[in-house]
């Protein structure tokens, strides 16, 4: 991977949470459209499509960090890892591994990490002597349909493999999420529910959310209901199994 520079990497979001992003651009290559993408391309950081991904890792990431916590009197609740990039890009083993030395760093100083992928959660992860922390590793999943996935997500790992590697850590003990964000209307992709759930339905939390940013989802008719029924329903099967569950608009 490409290298780039930076001279801070904590960030607050505009969510309210601690962040930070140890690269510029992700392999996925999600089409969603990924926001991140506009953004970068708005703000000179991207200069097309094909630029983002062919993500440039922040050689100095490891550095900032311990120095960043180390000045903070305050440390963060949590930090996420990422808003604009994946940790673990499927096929960038130089990005997992700053991952997992930016996971350590943290919990090294009594701070716990939230980790989102559409790669492969490494089982390392499950070592609590490397990272002692409550730390939270979650999926995004949206669909067991692989040929929606290579439409939509070419870059980023099998679906059955995300969960797998997701189970393992739940096995060991560790805390796991199920991110099911931006979840298709029939238009899209012809699916149910229900199996997408009970794949995941070992997982301590689960996020529902609807696909936004794409007209698509506003020319299928009763779009609104939809969604409303689908939220109804993930937030039953949650109540039912002890899943933790949250939703967005």
């Amino acid at each position: 991977m490409e290298r780039i520079v930076r001279k801070s990497l904590l960030y607050k979001s505009g969510l309210g949470f601690w962040c930070l992003n140890h690269a510029q651009g992700c392999s996925h290559g999600c089409r969603y459209p990924c926001y991140a993408f506009s953004m970068a391309r708005s703000y000179g950081r991207a200069k097309d499509w094909e630029d983002w991904c062919r993500p440039k890792l922040v050689a100095n990431a490891a550095e900032l960090l311990g120095r960043e916590l180390a000045r903070m009197r305050r440390k963060p609740d949590a930090i996420h890892l990422c808003l604009t990039t994946d940790p673990f890009m499927r096929g960038q083993p130089e990005m997992a591994a700053s991952s997992l030395e930016l996971v350590g760093i943290a919990n090294s100083f009594g701070v716990p990490c939230s980790i989102l992928t559409k790669g492969l959660l490494p089982i390392e992860l499950a070592d609590r002597g490397a990272f002692p922390a409550d730390n939270v590793y979650g999926i995004s999943l949206v669909s067991l349909d692989e040929e929606f996935r290579r439409r939509w997500e070419p870059g980023a790992a099998p679906y059955a493999e995300r969960v797998a590697a997701l189970r393992a850590l739940r096995e060991a003990g560790r805390s796991t999420l199920a991110h099911m964000e931006p979840y298709p209307t029939p238009n899209i992709v012809e699916q149910e529910l229900l199996p997408i759930l009970e794949e995941v339905g070992f997982v301590d939390s689960l996020y529902f959310g609807r696909w936004n940013y794409n007209r698509i989802v506003g020319e299928r008719p009763g779009a609104d209901e939809f969604y409303a029924e689908r939220r109804k329903e993930a937030r039953r099967f949650c109540r039912g199994r002890g899943i933790a569950f949250e939703a967005g608009g």
